[in-house]
């Protein structure tokens, strides 16, 4: 059985809620910029409702809205922060939409690229005017993809993650960007820069 990698356990198997210790309403800003230039913004909520007697937290996440939002169940006894793994369900379902490509297959070109060839760094960043510490990973799981001519869309599309322990919640900012490649080799049209972010911006006493 392969060793799991660190990018994995950074971010499938880290504790990120373990500096929450009372409900909280953690908010993310969610920005995309396309090919055109034209911008969306939305938000995305992660709902800490209730701490478990054994360290574990009762979360819910509102993942953007209206016709954009994803639902997703509450979890009872999470441990980790649920906002990585909504954001890759959305990111994947975005590329199955576009692609009529196969869920499992991104999934499998995700997975793989964390666990072989993930790069991971000591980065610090500035959260509310405080210089934090914190791991950048990330990947392209695209690049050597043996089915590039279907998905040729994707082949630089890189994903960053920013975790830190010093910020509620372990996540600080997830993104992923597309700079240009061609897609249809008859027509020579290309695919403009795309930019997709989701940052932390605000912490707060639960209400729900």
């Amino acid at each position: 059985m392969q060793e799991i990698s660190p990018a994995e356990v950074m971010l499938f198997q880290t504790d990120h809620l373990k500096n929450i210790r009372m409900p909280v309403d953690l908010t993310y800003a969610y920005r995309k910029v396309n090919e055109s230039g034209s911008a969306v913004d939305d938000q995305i909520h992660v709902d800490v409702t209730k701490i478990n007697p054994d360290g574990s937290s009762t979360v819910s996440l509102r993942f953007l809205t209206g016709t954009r939002k994803l639902e997703i169940p509450k979890v009872e006894n999470s441990r980790g922060n649920p906002l990585l793994l909504g954001f890759l369900e959305w990111d994947i379902g975005q590329m199955k939409q576009e692609t009529g490509g196969s869920t499992n297959y991104f999934r499998k070109r995700i997975r793989m690229a964390l666990a072989d060839t993930a790069q991971v760094r000591p980065i610090t960043f500035m959260y509310h005017g405080k210089k934090l510490d914190g791991q950048e990973i990330s990947i392209q799981p695209y690049r050597n993809d043996p089915m590039h001519a279907r998905f040729e869309k994707y082949v630089n599309k890189r994903y960053v993650f920013i975790l830190s322990s010093q910020i509620a919640g372990g996540v600080y900012q997830i993104g992923s960007s597309l700079s240009g490649v061609l897609t249809d080799v008859s027509t020579q049209r290309k695919v403009g820069q795309m930019e997709e972010s989701i940052t932390l911006v605000k912490e707060e006493k639960s209400k729900r």
